[in-house]
Order: C-alpha cells, then sequence, then structure tokens
C-alpha cells in the first residue's frame, strides 16, 4: 500500500537532504549543499539515468559494506568492481523487477568463501538502499577473485 501523498519537509526529521536543478531537456544536476553534484539524465545520453543511478547507489551502498567488511579482516580489497545488471517490466511503470550484482575483487589473502559472505551481509543486513527498496525485488549475486 502506497502512503504518497501532498505533505510538507517539516513532517520528517531531515536525515538527508538533497536539492536538485533541472539543467534542461531530461538533465538534472543533484546533490547535497556544498558537495559535488551528480549529473542525471533521462535519456542516459549525458549522464546516468534516474533508475541506473538507483542501480548505481545499489552497487555502491553494498560495495561500501564489503570493503568495510574485508578491511576489518585484515584483508583490504587492491580493486573492487560491481557489474550490475537489472530486468525492468515492460510496461510503465518500469520498475526494476529483479537485479544481479556481479562483484570482481582483488587483493591478498581474499577468500571465496568470507567475501561472498560479506556480500550476502551486505545486500540482505546492511545496504540501506537494498533496505529501502521493495522487498519483493530479487537481488542475486557473484564472486570473481583475481
Amino acid at each position: 500500500m502506497k502512503y504518497d501523498r501532498p505533505g510538507t519537509p517539516d513532517e520528517i526529521r531531515a536525515d538527508l537532504t538533497v536539492a536538485l536543478e533541472w539543467k534542461g531537456a531530461w538533465t538534472f544536476d543533484v546533490g547535497k549543499a556544498g558537495a559535488p553534484t551528480i549529473h542525471i539524465d533521462g535519456n542516459s545520453k549525458e549522464g546516468p539515468s534516474p533508475p541506473e543511478t538507483l542501480l548505481a547507489a545499489l552497487a555502491s551502498c553494498t560495495a561500501v559494506d564489503v570493503v568495510e567488511m574485508l578491511t576489518k579482516r585484515r584483508t583490504p580489497p587492491a580493486t573492487l568492481e560491481v557489474k550490475t545488471t537489472a530486468e525492468r517490466k515492460i510496461e510503465a511503470p518500469r520498475r526494476v523487477t529483479r537485479a544481479h550484482l556481479a562483484y570482481k575483487i582483488t587483493g591478498a589473502g581474499i577468500d571465496h568463501t568470507q567475501t561472498m559472505r560479506a556480500i550476502e551481509l551486505a545486500v540482505t543486513r546492511y545496504c540501506t538502499v537494498r533496505d529501502t527498496m521493495d522487498p519483493e525485488m530479487s537481488i542475486t549475486w557473484s564472486l570473481e577473485l583475481d
């Protein structure tokens, strides 16, 4: 059930605040006051689209947690990449229905089993972005260690 309705900003605690500025056509700059902005393009020509930005937020949110967990295990990654692939509904609204996070990590002493566990915890327990998304949305992951 959706609870979307008109309201005012003072109805919520301001834990996070970002501002968006329309730059013309379907392009926008968005970010926190005084910080660098992200250029978002609804046509994916000058920057990521809003759904691509959502997937980038998911990938980076889980990656932060994976880096932190591996570092705490004294096996910090030398490199970490996440390729995110998603499936969307055909009809509008074209929401993301499934996603796969393919992690590619390098680093000394990194164990496959422990890293898969770190990814699992990042996706299922610690990532704020994932927890904010539809819980019915399927997310899978894989790991390639070099």
